[in-house]
């Protein structure tokens, strides 16, 4: 296996509505941060990969558009995945894995502003069962939320109090779109509160890939990725315990998560009860610190919400707050789709 690092990261400043941006506007400052935070120009990238949804965009094969962001000149090795980008880092990782590069940059992002997300995610449901019901991602997420206090493993004070937690850390971060102190509100779909509900807003982001030397050259302090996986539970939300993940559990495993503790951890966790879900899967302590961003309760941009923990996990390595960190990464209807990636830093490199 070759040794992979995230050697540079950029988001946007997240917002509720971006109108007057196209997709290219929304990612070119972004892409232009990334490439020049390790002076590579676009041309000097071995591979490119984005993520993103033509859902979102109300078009089919959207993503071909904001390609304008990266350039049309010089031809280049790219591919797109209609997933977060998270997913399109796995595929360039894959990349550099084989040999073909040995860098890569990697970007997605998500315009949630022009429709109704809650209707557009009821697109990821079983066609022929749930989809025709229209049971939109709030409701779904508010079924997982009473299975777990049904089962005791929480109620809804201590939901709301991991949103404060949440929403208070991400006053450390400029790019949030909620910080601070945010009222529980009244509920959405019961037990859920406005409060236990990620932002919609749009966003995007972006990291570059290098393998071995070629990081340390561009990363004073490389995120080396000591393990990377990604895992899928049933489709059919009735064959499934909704108070676990077995698959985010397994991702984990086989990434390395377990064979020594981390002391951060990245989760992609849209709504307060699936941080419960993700904390006992992962098996989180107290003693780590978990989303010092702020996480997917402070800013949502969907397709790019869960690249943005892998890159928020390997900056706090890039400034030394962190040795050893964990991303996580979700799609689909409670916790239905994960990835889960660890990050390590120079110095604990073995």
């Amino acid at each position: 296996m070759r040794d992979v690092a995230i050697v540079a990261f950029a988001q946007t400043t997240h917002r509720r509505r971006t109108d007057e941006l196209s997709e290219v506007d929304l990612l070119m400052p972004v892409l232009h941060e990334v490439l020049g935070a390790t002076g590579l120009k676009a041309n000097e990238i071995g591979f490119t990969c984005s993520g993103s949804a033509d859902y979102l965009a109300g078009r089919a094969f959207s993503f071909t558009m904001a390609l304008d962001g990266v350039g049309a000149h010089p031809p280049i090795s790219e591919s797109h995945v209609e997933m977060d980008g998270a997913w399109a880092l796995y595929e360039a990782w894959v990349k550099i894995q084989t040999g073909e590069a040995d860098t890569a940059l990697v970007y997605s992002w998500g315009k949630s502003s022009p429709g109704r997300v809650r209707d557009v995610l009821t697109r990821q449901l079983d066609p022929y069962y749930l989809a025709p019901l229209w049971p939109d991602s709030v409701a779904l997420a508010a079924l997982q939320a009473q299975a777990l206090i049904d089962a005791g493993a929480t109620d809804e004070r201590a939901l709301a109090e991991v949103a404060a937690r949440n929403r208070t850390a991400a006053s450390d971060n400029p790019h949030a779109q909620l910080t601070g102190d945010v009222p529980a509100g009244d509920h959405l779909v019961h037990p859920l509160r406005t409060g236990d509900c990620p932002p919609i807003g749009d966003g995007a982001a972006a990291v570059v890939l290098a393998a071995g030397d070629t990081a340390r050259a561009l990363c004073e302090r490389p995120a080396w990725i000591r393990g990377i996986d990604h895992r899928i539970e049933a489709h059919g939300l009735g064959v499934r315990d909704l108070t676990d993940s077995p698959s985010a559990r397994l991702a984990a495993e086989r990434a390395g998560a377990f064979e020594r503790p981390v002391d951060t951890a990245e989760l992609h966790a849209p709504f307060t009860s699936q941080e419960v879900v993700l904390r006992k899967a992962l098996d989180l302590g107290d003693d780590v610190r978990v989303n010092p961003s702020g996480g997917a309760l402070a800013a949502n941009p969907v397709m790019a919400a869960g690249l943005i923990r892998l890159g928020e996990a390997a900056a706090r390595i890039h400034r030394g707050e962190s040795d050893r960190a964990l991303a996580h990464a979700t799609s689909g209807p409670c916790l239905q789709q994960n990835l889960v990636a660890v990050l390590e830093g120079e110095s604990a490199h073995v």
